[in-house]
């Protein structure tokens, strides 16, 4: 296990086995970054046709490791790339990548730039996350990599002020929380089908909400029988075709003092095969990450918990496997929601909102100052943005605060249109109140959230789609490893934190 700490120490002079500084770009060729400033100084002069030598440029995802011939102390100086500008994402960004290329160093020193709290934060954050490996599977001992560094240091001038030492301790937890996040998502689908799911929601609750003496963190576990009780007819008819029935799990935490009540709702779809409306076989590899939307709200109401964040959490994961079988809702089945509304299912694959819906009417029954819902949700999202940026929809203010505390997270997301029309779209049953889907190709997405916002009782509201960035098919790129990224935890704490705040 890694420990990190906080030092105000010399780079140069530090005795650890890496030291990691930071390299911009600039017309005049590349220079060390605030932060390695005395490692320059003990280069002097040979610094610049050194970095000219190695071929070093500075840009973003460069890093370049060489021995220091005890120029400094430590016996090994690690290069990364920021760019042309310090900002806390460019300094993640290199953190990150750095933590890959410090392999077999038992200790490393981080001397990127860290002379704000935003930039220690994002220098803690990256090298957590960009270091991040899932070797449950893997035939080695415990399961854990042994090239890790068991020792972390992270270097800033200001490492004995108040907020820095603050936002140090706090970047460490969303990072737990991203990386448990990271391994439900990675998780193989037949480890993870929704009893289990919701097992281990309960089995790691127990290390949560207990520091700080904020307040109290309760799990609660809906199984089939009490969903069909309650008549959550969009839970049931995706979860009625698998052999591992259905769950919604609901966390509470209610914290002394709480100035604000944030919902949060989750799509944990554990494998879609997309039901009757059947996936190709290409289009079904990586759907184990289909629950990472009830990963992302779960993971991040243990962080605000452990926090001790003054925002009272009534969270939802909807939990279902989308299979195919005798029993299986079939294109035309008409389903009664939670709360009374009727949908015609047109399309089987298109079961996250049926499952969300019922969650997001139990959600406004808490009367909640406001609801995010986080689901893997279109692949419309995905076309329109690509595979690293979340599409934001819902009312105005609460996306605009969003955005704001995604810029913080540093996550990406952009703001998507409901458009009046989508209101027409999504009642063109003639049956039932509300069509689910209606197979016109353009605006998918916007679709999915017009027809989400009925299920929301007119409170203030936001929908993530995360549709593209839960999920890295590629290889790893800054702070995201590949597999499941864990996004949206971060920016869900950071809107909790500005709720907080207000």
């Amino acid at each position: 296990m890694t420990t990190y700490a906080l030092r105000s120490a010399s780079p140069a002079k530090t005795r650890a086995d890496a030291v990691v500084v930071g390299v911009l770009r600039g017309p005049s060729g590349p220079t060390l970054a605030p932060g390695g400033d005395e490692v320059a100084s003990a280069y002097g002069r040979r610094l610049a046709p050194l970095l000219a030598t190695l071929g070093v440029t500075g840009k973003a995802g460069e890093v370049v490791k060489l021995p220091t011939s005890k120029t400094i102390s430590s016996p090994v100086l690690l290069l990364a790339g920021l760019g042309d500008e310090v900002t806390p994402g460019t300094a993640r960004r290199a953190a990150g990548v750095a933590a890959r290329a410090a392999t077999n160093a038992a200790s490393v020193a981080l001397a990127l730039p860290a002379d704000s709290a935003a930039l220690v934060r994002a220098v803690t954050e990256g090298w957590a996350l960009g270091g991040y490996t899932f070797t449950s599977y893997k035939r080695q001992p415990d399961g854990e990599r042994t090239d890790r560094a068991g020792e972390v240091v992270v270097l800033s001038p200001l490492a004995r002020k108040k907020d820095v030492v603050a936002a140090f301790e706090e970047a460490q937890v969303v990072s737990a929380a991203v990386a448990q996040a990271r391994d439900w998502v990675n998780t193989p689908p037949n480890d993870l089908r929704p009893p289990s799911f919701a097992d281990a929601v309960v089995e790691a609750r127990r290390g949560h909400g207990r520091s700080r003496g904020a307040g109290s963190l309760k799990v609660e576990v809906l199984d089939e029988k009490r969903l069909a009780e309650l008549g959550c007819g969009g839970i049931l008819s995706v979860g009625r075709s698998s052999d591992a029935p259905p769950r919604l799990v609901r966390l509470d935490y209610e914290p002394k003092g709480a100035v604000a009540h944030l919902a949060l709702v989750g799509k944990g779809i554990t494998f879609d095969s997309g039901g009757l409306s059947i996936k190709p076989a290409a289009g079904m590899k990586e759907m184990k990450s289909d629950m990472a939307g009830a990963a992302a709200v779960v993971a991040a109401t243990f962080a605000i918990a452990d926090l001790g964040l003054p925002v009272r959490l009534t969270t939802y994961a909807s939990l279902a496997e989308n299979m195919v079988s005798g029993d299986a809702s079939r294109p035309g089945d008409v389903v009664t929601m939670y709360g009374g509304t009727t949908v015609e299912i047109l399309n089987t694959d298109a079961e996250g909102r049926m499952v969300l819906g019922d969650a997001l009417v139990m959600a406004q029954e808490a009367e909640p100052d406001v609801v995010l819902d986080v689901a893997t949700l279109t692949g419309h999202m995905v076309m329109a943005l690509g595979d690293r940026v979340a599409g934001v929809l819902g009312d105005e203010k609460v996306v605009a605060d969003v955005l704001a505390a995604s810029e913080a997270a540093g996550e990406e997301h952009w703001p998507m249109p409901i458009p009046a029309m989508m209101e027409e779209r999504i009642r063109s049953s003639k049956i039932a109140d509300l069509a689910q889907h209606d197979w016109i190709r353009w605006g998918g997405g916007l679709y999915a959230a017009a027809f989400l916002r009925e299920f929301t009782g007119g409170l203030p509201w936001a929908h993530l789609d995360i549709a593209g960035p839960a999920f890295n098919s590629g290889g790893p790129w800054g702070q995201v490893t590949s597999g499941g990224t864990g996004f949206a935890v971060a920016t869900l704490v950071e809107y909790a934190r500005s709720l907080a705040t207000r």
